[in-house]
This record gives C-alpha cells, sequence and structure tokens, in this order.
C-alpha cells in the first residue's frame, strides 16, 4: 500500500468541499483527463464519476465509485482504470491549528496492478499520489482564500 501526506492550509471542510465536487475530479486527480458525468447525490456511497484516463487519442472510459464517506473527514473510493486493474483509495483530513494533514492510502484490489510486489508499485504510485495531493491542496487553500504552496514549497510529509 502507498501512503502520503500533505500539509493543506485549509480546513477539512475546504479540502472536502473539493472532494465532494465530482465535476472537479479531474482537476486534482493526475491521470484523469474529463468527467463525462456525476452521479446525482455524489459523494455517498454507491455514487461514481463517470470519467476519462489518458491523453487523446489514448483515452478510456472508466468510472469511480464512492464506497465510504464521513463529511470532512473521510473518503474511501474505488478506482478503475482497464485494463490496468482497480485500485482503493482513502482520503482523510485531521485537523492541525495552521489547517488540515491529508492523508492518502492506495493499494490495488483488481486486475494486473494487483499482482505486482509493493516494492515496485508503491513508488510509482507515491509519485503520482504526491502529485495529486499537491493539487489537491492547491485547489483547497485557494478554496480558503489562501495563497497556494509556492513554488519550491513542499508541503508533503513523506
Amino acid at each position: 500500500m502507498s501512503e502520503n501526506e500533505w500539509v493543506v492550509r485549509a480546513s477539512p471542510e475546504d479540502v472536502f468541499a473539493v472532494l465532494a465536487d465530482g465535476w472537479g475530479y479531474a482537476a486534482w486527480v493526475v491521470g484523469a483527463a474529463r468527467i463525462r458525468s456525476v452521479d446525482k447525490g455524489f459523494p455517498q456511497p454507491g455514487t461514481s464519476i463517470h470519467h476519462s484516463v489518458g491523453s487523446w487519442p489514448l483515452l478510456l472510459n472508466d468510472v469511480t465509485t464512492v464506497e465510504e464517506y464521513e463529511p470532512n473527514r473521510r473518503l474511501v473510493i474505488k478506482v478503475r482504470v482497464w485494463p490496468a486493474g482497480a485500485g482503493r483509495v482513502e482520503i482523510t483530513a485531521s485537523p492541525r491549528p495552521e489547517g488540515c494533514v491529508v492523508t492518502m492510502r492506495e493499494h490495488p484490489i483488481q486486475g494486473p496492478t494487483n499482482l505486482l510486489p509493493d516494492r515496485l508499485l508503491d513508488p510509482i504510485l507515491h509519485w503520482r499520489n504526491t502529485e495529486t495531493l499537491r493539487r489537491l491542496a492547491y485547489l483547497a487553500e485557494s478554496r480558503a482564500g489562501l495563497h497556494a504552496t509556492q513554488p519550491g514549497e513542499d508541503g508533503s510529509m513523506m
């Protein structure tokens, strides 16, 4: 399992406002190219974001489904990127005086990526999820009216 943490200079409410906007998914998720539709009621469990990954002309249509949701605290989603497989991603936000710490845990659950040893897959997921959290922080901090992390500053903790 890959685990990343990022200090966000915004509240958990600001972070989860970004996460709860299914139409904004492609703005913070590395690899997501466009959103085709978002189920009514998103991010309630069982609802999905229908998205495409990749870049033209190699776009694949897929879906991300909410498995668990605790507002302003925890979101668990099943991400699919066939034919590579599927993974489970848990995102939590823990309040701190200066904002919050967002933790992202991801592990494969289906398909070929599930067969790869952690020592090969974790560095790739860690790299991608660091950028994903950086984007999420930028959006949450912008929403909170704060200046996002400047170039050269690194909010990562791991």
